[in-house]
């Protein structure tokens, strides 16, 4: 059995996670996911302005206070923290310890329009760095899942054609990959247990891919048949869930109650496709936003000459009526009036936001807003697209 943590679902998660996972009992190896598609357009915001960065920071600081204790302990660290630069923060990390990285999943050659494009590898590659006597595994864009199918690879010696156990391991990666979604947190029954301080999942993998999915003793939240049927719907459309490795076949999942946790058997895997998905980023203009407080009577009235002055058929407006009638104070009395402009030009988010303003002496009485709005930022769209896998070629680096 090898018993795989998660310490992250998201860039910008629980920051002390990895000393907890670390500190509250024995673990195998812990993953990290911090790769959302919008995390992906930041880390290429950021790689403009600094071609040496592009990576997940907090992991480097989560390293800094923890790497020491987790070679100590024997754990090993795999992470998709390196975004669009795994060598980059792999060798920010060298020295440390024994540092590998996966790289090759950027196709941006053959999307010239986007800010970013990358393939979404999978888990042998891991699996090799693992099997290399790395302490560190550093990747970029990976399937969620491969972070904990990768470390079940090399303990287990599983061959590409080993569709079941890989399928099974996928699932415990999905399970694992939102972190605290799959202990009670965004649960829609929350209220039946206790949500404060959810621990962080753990993924007990067997070596014909079953496995027992639990937490560490003594930490909140709950993991029962219900908060992993929850995850493992998280972002599921048909039930054959394709990735580079495997297809998963959800119908085929049997979960079961027992003392420690969930276990999750019989799943049934089939061949890859042959073409594998592409993330792709694009900027796609500039946006800029105030919120109008309307406070007292005429609300509605107010909203109204609000929009005539403001006079931009590219807004979009929207009303909250969060005010009461004889209210006590002057929040309760308030309703917000938000509007919002997306523009390809940086010049008409800047003006929006000065013709607001400029309102403040000439518009409905008490005029005021939350905040005063800036210039404008750049905002992404994100789509998916699809090349022939064999065309996209992953490497194992052992630095």
């Amino acid at each position: 059995m090898i018993r795989v943590g998660n310490a992250s679902g998201f860039y910008g998660d629980r920051i002390g996670a990895v000393r907890e996972m670390l500190e509250g009992g024995e673990l195998d190896v812990l993953t990290g996911d911090y790769l959302a598609e919008l995390t992906m357009l930041i880390l290429g915001r950021d790689k403009l302005k600094d071609p040496n960065t592009g990576y997940a920071k907090t992991f480097l600081k989560q390293m800094e206070d923890c790497l020491g204790l987790a070679i100590d302990k024997g754990v090993k660290i795999v992470t998709n923290a390196g975004g669009l630069n795994p060598e980059g923060l792999a060798r920010a990390l060298q020295g440390q310890a024994k540092v590998a990285y996966v790289t090759g999943d950027d196709v941006k050659d053959r999307f010239p329009e986007a800010l970013t494009a990358n393939a979404y590898l999978g888990a042998f590659d891991i699996a090799e760095c693992l099997s290399a006597g790395a302490d560190v595994v550093v990747t970029g864009r990976v399937t969620d899942a491969s972070l904990v199918v990768g470390p079940a690879i090399a303990h287990y010696g599983w061959e590409k054609t080993d569709y079941d156990r890989l399928a099974g391991a996928t699932v415990a990666g999905h399970v694992l990959e939102c972190g605290t979604q799959a202990t009670g947190g965004n649960y829609s029954f929350f209220t039946e247990i206790d949500a404060t301080n959810s621990g962080f999942p753990i993924a007990e993998i067997d070596e014909d891919g079953s496995c027992l999915i639990t937490k560490h003793e003594g930490t909140g939240g709950a993991v029962t048949v219900d908060t992993v049927t929850a995850q493992l719907l998280y972002e599921i459309g048909a039930p054959a869930y394709l990735g580079p490795d495997v297809t998963t076949h959800f119908d085929t999942i049997r979960l079961d109650q027992e003392t420690r946790g969930v276990r999750i058997s019989g799943t049934k895997g089939s061949p890859p496709p042959d073409t594998i998905k592409v993330c792709l980023n694009t900027l796609g203009g500039f946006r800029n936003s105030v919120t109008f407080v309307l406070c007292g009577l005429d609300i509605d009235a107010k909203a109204a000459l609000l929009k005539n002055q403001m006079n931009q058929e590219d807004i979009t407006w929207t009303l909250a009526r969060t005010d009461k009638d004889d209210a006590d104070t002057e929040e309760t009395a308030s309703a917000f009036l938000h509007a919002t402009i997306k523009t390809p030009d940086p010049k008409q988010a800047k003006a929006f936001a000065r013709k607001a303003i400029e309102l403040a002496l000439a518009s409905y009485p008490g005029f005021h807003v939350t905040a005063i709005p800036g210039d404008g930022t750049p905002f992404g769209v994100y789509k998916a697209a699809y090349v022939p896998k064999h065309t996209v070629n992953p490497k194992a680096v052992l630095l």
